[in-house]
C-alpha cells in the first residue's frame, strides 16, 4: 500500500501569512523556493498537497515533548486530565486557568502560526494548481479537494480555540495590507463549510475507507469533518440555525455509504475492539488518521502511557511519563461493572503485567490505546497511526443531531445503542435499546454526551463539547457511571480554579498582538 509520508525536500512557501515578521520577508533565503519558481509541473502540485498531511493541526496529535502534545491542552483545559511532569508550563497553566496573552505566549503563538502556515500552503495550492500544465482535470480536482479539506481543518481548530480570527483565503504577494483584522467566527465557519462542501461535491474524491485509499482524504473524511463542524456550530457561541439538521445530513452520508463499521469485540477482553484499535492500522472504523511510520514519521504516543518510575531497564524510553493521566473525576465517568473500556488494558490501564511480573501504577490510570510494545521495549519508535476521526464519533454525532432536529427516533436510538452495546459487551443489546428509547430529548442527548466522554477521550472531544454546550461533566464519588452536567461558567474544576466566560477560548499570544496591531485581544485580561 502506497504511503503518503514523504522523506524529501519540503517546499517552504515564501509568503508565510499574517504571523510572519517583515524582516523575514525582505528576501528569499537561498534554500527556499519562491512561489514564482514553483508550481510548474504536476509533481509540484502533488508535493505541496502531500506536505499538508504533516503540517498544521494533524501534527498537534503527535508533536510535543514534556508538555504533552498540543491536542492534550484541551484535556488540561477541561481540568479532567493531568501531566505527570508538573514543572512544565502549559498543563499547569491550563488546569489552574492562569493563561493570558503573556503567560504561555510562546505556546499560543506556536499554535497560531502553525495553523496559519498550513493555511498559507493551502491557499497557494488552491491558487496555483489549476494553472499547472499536464495535470489532468481529475487529479487537479482531487488535489484541490485535499487542499480545501486541510484549510478547513486548520480554520476549524482556530475558530474553536480562538474565536474570531483573520480569514485569509488568498496567498500574499506583497506586504501591503498584511496586518488584517479578526473576522467574525460565523464568517470563518461559513468559509469552512464552503470549502468542505466543494470538496465533497466537486472534488472527485473516492468513497472508500481511509486506508483503502492509500491513507488519502476520502468523501467519508470530508463528510465527517462537515458533520463535526455543524455540530460545533449548533452550540455556543455561534448557535447556527439549522446546524443540527446539517450535522445529521452529513453524518448520514457516512453511515449510508456502507463503507464504515465499528470494530467488533472478540471472545475475550484481550480480543476486544479496543485492543484491535491499539494494534491495527487498517480497519473500516477509521475515517481519517495521521499516518506514522517508524522509519520516517514516528508516533510519539507510546512514551506517554508508561509512568516515569518505569524507566530503563523496564522500557527503552529514557523518560517515559504519564502525560495524559485521567483524574478520578474522569475515571468515574465509566461504570466498571458493565463498561469494558475502563477494565485494565482496554482504553486505559492501571498496571502492566510483563514476564509474569505486575507493575502497579499506584492507583493512577494511563493511556493503554497508545501502548505499543515494540516501541516501548525495543525500538523507541511508535508505528501506529493516530486516529483523528472514527466511525463511533459519526454515530454519536448522528444520534445527537437527529434527536435535536427530529426527536428521539428509532434511528437515533440505534446509533447510540451501537456504540454503547460494544462497550457494555456483556449487557443485552435490547436492554440498552429499551432504556434509551423511552427517554425525553433532553435526557437522551445527555446520554449521548456521556458516551462521547467515554468513547472519544483520545479524539480529544472533551473540551470542545464543554465549549459548545457550556456544560461541565460532574461525576459522583459514590456512584461510578453517574454523570451530571452543570454550567461551566462559575464551575470550579478539580484543581480549585473557577471558569469564567473568557476561559472558553485560548488567549491570543502577545507575540501575535505585537506583530499585527490590527488583532486585538478582547477577552483575556493581561
Amino acid at each position: 500500500m502506497k504511503k503518503i509520508i514523504i522523506n524529501v525536500f519540503t517546499v517552504v512557501i515564501f509568503i508565510l501569512g499574517i504571523t510572519s515578521c517583515s524582516d523575514f520577508l525582505k528576501e528569499i533565503p537561498k534554500n527556499q523556493i519562491s512561489v514564482d519558481q514553483y508550481f510548474k509541473i504536476p509533481a509540484d502540485a502533488r508535493s505541496i498537497v502531500n506536505t499538508l498531511y504533516s503540517e498544521g493541526v494533524p501534527t498537534f496529535y503527535n508533536s510535543g515533548d514534556w508538555e504533552g502534545t498540543p491536542m492534550m491542552l484541551d484535556g488540561y483545559m477541561s481540568g479532567l486530565f493531568d501531566n505527570a511532569r508538573k514543572e512544565r508550563l502549559g498543563p499547569t497553566e491550563a488546569q489552574n486557568l492562569t493563561l493570558s496573552p503573556t503567560i504561555l505566549q510562546d505556546y499560543m503563538f506556536s499554535l497560531w502560526s502553525t495553523c496559519y502556515n498550513a493555511i498559507s500552503q493551502s491557499n497557494n495550492a488552491l491558487k496555483y494548481i489549476p494553472g499547472i500544465v499536464g495535470l489532468s482535470q481529475s487529479e487537479s480536482s482531487k488535489l484541490l479537494a485535499e487542499a480545501r479539506f486541510f484549510r478547513a481543518l486548520n480554520y476549524f481548530y482556530m475558530v474553536k480555540h480562538f474565536g474570531d480570527v483573520p480569514l485569509i483565503t488568498k496567498p500574499y504577494g506583497s506586504l501591503d495590507s498584511i496586518n488584517v483584522e479578526r473576522d467574525a467566527d460565523k464568517k470563518v465557519y461559513d468559509q469552512i463549510t464552503t470549502d468542505l462542501e466543494w470538496a465533497l461535491n466537486d472534488g472527485g474524491l473516492v468513497d472508500v475507507p481511509f486506508y483503502m485509499n492509500g491513507f488519502r482524504i476520502t468523501k467519508g473524511a470530508v463528510a465527517t469533518l462537515l458533520a463535526d463542524v455543524y455540530l460545533q456550530m449548533a452550540g455556543y457561541p455561534v448557535q447556527s440555525e439549522g446546524a443540527y439538521s446539517k450535522a445529521a445530513k452529513f453524518a448520514r452520508i457516512v453511515i449510508n455509504s456502507g463503507q464504515y463499521k465499528l470494530i467488533s469485540n472478540g471472545a475475550t477482553p484481550k480480543e476486544s475492539a479496543y485492543n484491535v484499535m491499539r494494534t491495527s492500522n487498517t480497519e473500516r472504523e477509521y475515517i481519517y488518521s495521521y499516518e506514522c511510520d517508524p522509519q520516517l514519521r514516528t508516533n510519539n504516543s507510546p512514551k506517554y502511557c508508561v509512568p516515569m518510575e518505569h524507566k530503563p531497564p523496564f522500557c527503552i524510553y529514557e523518560s517515559p511519563w504519564n502525560a495524559y493521566r485521567p483524574l478520578n473525576e474522569f475515571v468515574r465517568i465509566y461504570n466498571p461493572d458493565v463498561d469494558l473500556r475502563i477494565q485494565n488494558s482496554q482504553l486505559w490501564h492501571n498496571k502492566i503485567i510483563r514476564n509474569g511480573v505486575t507493575y502497579d501504577f499506584n492507583g493512577d490510570w494511563a493511556a493503554y490505546l497508545w501502548y505499543d510494545e515494540k516501541a516501548i521495549y525495543e525500538t523507541g519508535r511508535g508505528s501506529m497511526n493516530i486516529n483523528i476521526y472514527g466511525y463511533a464519533e459519526v454515530l454519536l454525532i448522528a444520534a445527537e443531531a437527529i434527536a435535536r432536529s427530529e426527536g428521539v427516533t428509532p434511528e437515533a436510538v440505534s446509533y447510540l445503542t451501537d456504540v454503547r452495546s460494544r462497550a457494555y459487551w456483556e449487557t443485552d443489546r435490547d436492554q440498552i435499546k429499551s432504556e434509551l428509547e423511552g427517554l425525553s430529548v433532553d435526557l437522551f442527548i445527555k446520554e449521548v454526551w456521556k458516551e462521547r466522554l467515554r468513547e472519544l477521550p483520545f479524539y480529544f472531544k472533551t473540551w470542545p463539547d464543554i465549549q459548545r454546550t457550556r456544560l461541565y461533566p460532574v461525576t459522583n464519588p459514590n456512584n461510578s457511571g453517574e454523570v451530571n452536567f452543570e454550567n461551566v461558567v462559575g464551575h470550579t474544576n478539580p484543581w480549585g480554579a473557577t471558569f469564567k466566560e473568557y476561559h472558553l477560548l485560548f488567549p491570543i499570544s502577545k507575540i501575535t498582538l505585537q506583530r499585527n496591531p490590527n488583532i486585538i485581544e478582547d477577552s483575556y485580561p493581561n
